[in-house]
């Protein structure tokens, strides 16, 4: 299944906040900054990370539901519990 990307801009956007909060991450490594400090910065980027991905198969999900035959049976459930649960 391919991705709408008009419907993947807020996951981009989500994801290139993230890329910016993992260069300030680096940048404090760098500086030598409190402990704290980055592990917190680090979690924001990680929570960012994993609510883009559940975006995504969401996403996917929905696409599968609207845009299938109707067949429950046909939509690979499996597939997309595997993709969800890679998350958690």
């Amino acid at each position: 299944m391919e991705l709408d990307p008009t419907s993947m801009k807020p996951v981009i956007n989500r994801i290139k906040r993230a890329q910016g909060q993992l260069a300030g991450v680096l940048r404090l490594l760098e500086e030598g900054r409190d402990c704290e400090d980055v592990v917190t910065q680090l979690a924001a980027v990680s929570k960012a990370l994993d609510r883009a991905g559940f975006a995504i198969v969401a996403s996917g999900l929905q696409q599968c539901l609207t845009e299938g035959d109707g067949d429950v049976d046909s939509l690979d459930v499996k597939k997309m519990e595997k993709l969800f649960l890679s998350l958690a």
